[in-house]
């Protein structure tokens, strides 16, 4: 798939600009601070629906106005032409596919895929486990539109056991209809966790490769731990396995007032030769783990899911060599759209310069060299 044209109002520093885009390689140069980096935001804010750098997404609107809006039409893998398009105000945010309103986020998600590669992504390793947590969220929810409204009931669940669990006068807990919210929530768990361990294998079936290709070191892997190991997703009496662990965990449940067991709390960790990345990896080795996991990624898309993915590099290439660079660049297929920024054009090797639209950003505004 790519991006044919990209439309911003009021997005950051921008205040209204039309791309029409190369289908292969589009860079933006630019001191920093003058709009590169907003530009692959709001092609990842028109893709996932939100900022990869904020979370109050209210910071997206330029200063001074009362609203912004992304669009944009992109040729999917069967060539098919859609359009895409996000109005976010202070009441809230309206998303439409081919001009039509979609009253879920669910039936918009998935359409247009993107991997996003930035130097906050080292959070992956260093962070919290929430910070994972989120990422696989967002990147299963490229993969599989149906996970997007599994998760969605699962935390709904989740906050109707917590808020019953909290209620102030334990005399009138009703036990049976606590089982009946922790029943639901194991299903969800369940379903969740097969989700997530299926994306993780499916990873792990290319980052060896990957990482050998790029990095020239050792051997790569990706573990996901939760509360439910893959053998346990093999019982036949998994349902009530998991009620028994739930049942076990009541009183405490009752004392701290929330849910202590669940795929909320999961996590998943890296390991170079089978050595934890984040306790025994210099912040190098964890910079390549992290692009190589990227790069998984989108073989993952490409051969599970039969579409090619559009990528985003931002700014990555300033802290790599000069053959960490070339091996990144050779990685991706030619018919592969990728946008790149910079602050220094001497950052980009002369050949991949030559088959690319640059566009030269200051203060929000762009100009294409012809």
């Amino acid at each position: 798939m790519f991006l044919k044209s990209l439309e911003l109002n009021n997005f950051r520093n921008i205040s209204k600009v039309t791309f029409n885009f190369d289908k292969n390689i589009n860079i933006f140069i630019g001191n920093n601070a003058q709009g590169k980096t907003n530009v692959l935001e709001s092609i990842y804010f028109l893709a996932i629906t939100r900022s990869h750098r904020t979370h109050n997404e209210l910071n997206l609107i330029k200063s001074g106005e009362l609203y912004t809006k992304v669009s944009g039409v992109f040729t999917n893998d069967i060539k098919d032409v859609h359009s895409l398009s996000i109005l976010l105000n202070e009441k809230g945010k309206k998303v439409s596919v081919d001009n039509i309103v979609q009253r879920k986020i669910s039936n918009y998600l998935s359409r247009l895929n993107v991997i996003m590669f930035c130097p906050d992504d080292l959070e992956i390793i260093k962070g919290s486990p929430s910070v994972r947590r989120r990422f696989l969220n967002i990147e299963l929810s490229q993969f599989r539109s149906d996970y997007v409204l599994l998760y969605k009931e699962y935390n709904q669940i989740l906050k109707q056991r917590n808020e019953y669990l909290k209620r102030k006068n334990n005399a009138k807990f009703d036990r049976t209809y606590f089982s009946i919210i922790t029943d639901k929530l194991i299903e969800k768990n369940i379903e969740l966790v097969k989700m997530r361990y299926d994306f993780i294998n499916k990873i792990n079936n290319y980052l060896e490769k990957v990482f050998e290709s790029i990095a020239k070191m050792g051997t790569l892997k990706i573990k996901y731990k939760s509360f439910i190991s893959e053998d346990d997703l093999k019982r036949s009496d998994l349902k009530d396995f998991l009620t028994s662990r739930y049942n076990s965990l009541f009183t405490n449940e009752l004392l701290q007032k929330t849910t202590l067991l669940g795929c909320h709390k999961d996590d998943f960790k890296m390991y170079l030769n089978n050595l934890d990345v984040t306790e025994f990896c210099s912040q190098g080795q964890q910079r390549l783990s992290i692009l190589s996991l990227k790069l998984a990624e989108i073989e993952v898309f490409i051969n599970e899911k039969q579409t090619k993915p559009i990528i985003l590099l931002d700014d990555i290439f300033s802290e790599l060599d000069e053959v960490k660079k070339n091996n990144i660049i050779d990685y991706f297929k030619d018919d592969v759209q990728i946008f790149i920024t910079t602050t220094d054009i001497k950052d980009i090797n002369e050949e991949l310069k030559e088959k690319s639209c640059i566009y030269v950003v200051e203060n929000g505004t762009f100009i294409k060299e012809e």
